[in-house]
């Protein structure tokens, strides 16, 4: 079986080592955290990035070492992506589920690690450095040994690594044509392309998606920008409320695995009476949604002019699914 990387031991974030093996690697052997198809597409390449010292990067100037053995693996897995993403929604919803993830996925650590890195040497020193985050970075470990499925044909036993949505926005409204957020505290991250938004919390093994089945059926239908931001406020307030960190273990591949596979994942939660998530709170939410509900100046008040009940534009007051056009006239 193939042993895994950890990039802890040392803090191996930076250049010279490829992010999946710790090998080595030259100057030359780096690949874009936003493939080179996405920045052809949407115009990327020098546009500004700002890390949360308030220092500065592009697009183009954001990239990961790799060994040369595993580049056409990871071309393989943006090129699928992109046939997707040139169909439109449907054809997204269709790529396998841990595919998908794997590709979120690369491009958070992508932006996980330039952070990790700058933050050794800040422009300004942020309030809660991340290697400081004792509870941050036990949810990063288990998240990198599920990365590990980019390295080897892997086997999610039993589990996805994590919930991914993929929401259509209406083009009569108008928003940006690409537009990427995260959260590096939850790993959570949102990528728009054209009109369609895919939503990822990536390491919580399938319990946020669990949670917002209904939700996430519901918005199976042409939604207003306002909506998307709606339903991406509780996919994050949900990885905030996560309180499970999954143990994952490595294992060989038996006849009953998937075939083809090099390497097996089991995640576990440490103790079947364990809390899966924390309470919800109102106004906690309420705070999330309005950050995300800014462009269109929707208050906190607002939201919570009925605190039993915060505003919701995804639905009617009376719980039925609310179309875009609904939406629109609220605002």
């Amino acid at each position: 079986m193939i042993t895994l990387y950890d990039p802890f031991e040392g803090m191996q974030f930076g250049p010279g080592h490829c992010f999946l093996t710790g090998q080595l690697v030259g100057p030359a052997d780096t690949i874009p955290v936003f493939a080179d198809w996405l920045q052809a597409t949407y115009g990327l390449a020098e546009r500004p990035i700002y890390l949360l010292d308030q220092s500065q990067t592009t697009y183009a100037a954001l990239r990961l070492p790799l060994a040369p053995v595993l580049h056409a693996r990871l071309a393989t897995l943006e090129a699928e992506v992109e046939a997707a993403a040139l169909v439109g929604p449907a054809a997204l919803r269709a790529l396998p589920p841990a595919r998908l993830w794997q590709w979120l996925a690369k491009m958070f650590y992508g932006i996980f690690a330039a952070e990790l890195v700058q933050q050794q040497e800040p422009l300004i020193k942020p309030q809660y450095p991340l290697a400081e985050n004792v509870q941050l970075l036990q949810r990063f470990r288990a998240f990198f040994q599920l990365l590990q499925g980019l390295r080897v044909p892997t086997d999610y036993a039993d589990f996805v690594p994590g919930s991914v949505f993929v929401l259509e926005v209406d083009s009569q409204f108008e928003a940006p044509a690409f537009e990427y957020d995260d959260d590096l505290n939850t790993l959570v991250f949102s990528i728009k392309l054209g009109n369609a938004v895919v939503v990822g919390t990536l390491v919580d093994i399938g319990f946020i998606g669990q949670a917002m089945r209904q939700v996430a059926l519901d918005a199976q239908r042409l939604l207003h920008p306002v909506q998307v931001a709606e339903f991406k406020a509780r996919a994050y307030y949900a990885a905030y409320l996560l309180a499970a960190v999954p143990d994952v273990y490595p294992r060989r591949p038996t006849p009953l695995d998937a075939p083809g596979a090099e390497l097996v994942l089991d995640a576990l939660v440490d103790d079947v009476t364990a809390t899966i998530f924390n309470p919800w709170d109102n106004l906690a939410y309420a705070h999330t949604l309005t950050g995300l509900w800014a462009r269109w100046n929707i208050s906190e008040a607002r939201i919570l002019a009925n605190p039993f009940q915060p505003l919701s534009l995804l639905y009617t007051p009376d719980g039925q699914p609310q179309s875009a056009a609904e939406a629109a006239v609220w605002l």
